[in-house]
């Protein structure tokens, strides 16, 4: 079972499905990647409608503990980034198909 789906995954399935030069869907590919991150840089919000929205939350600093050592750290400030799915993308994951 795979888990990973890479960007060469994605090409290769437009270019199966459309027929475009894969050279047109890379460029696609890279342009709507950009796109989200720009919009997620800028305005803390990308949603995407019948999948779901990404967000930036800032996460403060804390005490955190290396399991293995028992040693204790500082865990700085930072961003991290949030999906939250649609409600048709939720329904679309729990529809019954017989497969489980």
């Amino acid at each position: 079972m795979r888990i990973n789906l890479t960007k060469k995954d994605i090409i290769n399935s437009a270019y199966l499905q459309l027929g475009f030069p894969k050279k047109i869907i890379d460029l696609l590919y890279e342009d709507l990647i950009n796109l989200l991150i720009e919009n997620l840089r800028e305005k803390n919000k990308v949603k995407i409608s019948k999948f779901g929205t990404f967000t930036i939350r800032l996460k403060n600093k804390r005490l955190g503990r290396n399991p293995k050592t028992k040693e204790e750290k500082i865990i700085s400030e930072r961003k991290v980034v949030l999906f939250k799915p649609s409600k048709e993308f939720k329904e679309f994951i729990n529809k019954s198909d017989g497969k489980n």
